[in-house]
């Protein structure tokens, strides 16, 4: 299978660092009395942990949004629109002081990436996820057919869980299944894939499927 590498620790680095200092700064807040200070002091003290992690949040995915876009001299379509959401529904979060907003923010994100890949194969009979990383991954047509299909399942799946667990759970049981659940659901269902992805890898020429 014909993979493109290109600065994937560094990648990897800036799609993971805001999650984490999201959980952290929840994890933390608590223990450094954020209270105390002026933008939290109005706030309920058990609120203040999830409002802080979403400021910091907000703050670190728009340093990891500038520093893709300094060093790859662009920013990639996924995080680029997870990244605008995040600071819409943060910024709802914060003025509001409603926690909703950053909890749906997942199942925003995940609707969005769904209804793209399945109404392109369904209304626009095209496998969108080809367009997005047909530099990346070089499979026939066919392949990308159904590992956008596969995909799109996959983000409707990770919306409809989001839901029930925010809905049904504590926030701190939230933010944990944010970091420690979606992630290994994520990387799993990434590795279920390799099969279909090398079934259908060209060779090092370009892939069937339009970059553009």
């Amino acid at each position: 299978m014909a993979v493109r590498r290109e600065g994937s620790v560094l990648k990897l680095v800036l799609e993971l660092g805001p999650l984490l200092t999201f959980f952290g700064v929840n994890a933390r807040a608590g223990a450094w009395d954020l209270e105390r200070f002026g933008p939290f002091a109005a706030l309920e003290p058990t609120t203040v942990p999830i409002m802080a992690a979403t400021a910091a949040f907000m703050l670190a995915t728009t340093v990891a949004l500038t520093v893709s876009l300094a060093i790859y001299r662009r920013v990639p379509i996924m995080p680029l629109i997870s990244g605008v959401i995040v600071i819409v529904f943060g910024g709802l979060t914060l003025y509001l002081q409603n926690d909703v907003f950053i909890k749906m923010k997942p199942t925003i994100v995940n609707v969005i990436f769904a209804t793209a890949l399945l109404g392109g194969l369904w209304i626009f009979k095209r496998p969108l996820l080809g367009v997005v990383f047909g530099s990346v991954l070089l499979l026939d047509t066919e392949g990308w057919r159904k590992l956008s299909l596969r995909w799109g399942l996959f983000f409707a799946f990770l919306a409809v869980v989001n839901e029930v667990v925010w809905r049904n759970f504590s926030t701190d049981l939230w933010v944990s299944f944010k970091v420690f659940g979606t992630m290994p659901l994520t990387v799993l269902f990434t590795l279920s894939q390799l099969p279909l992805m090398q079934r259908h890898a060209l060779g090092d020429e370009a892939s069937d499927v339009p970059t553009r």
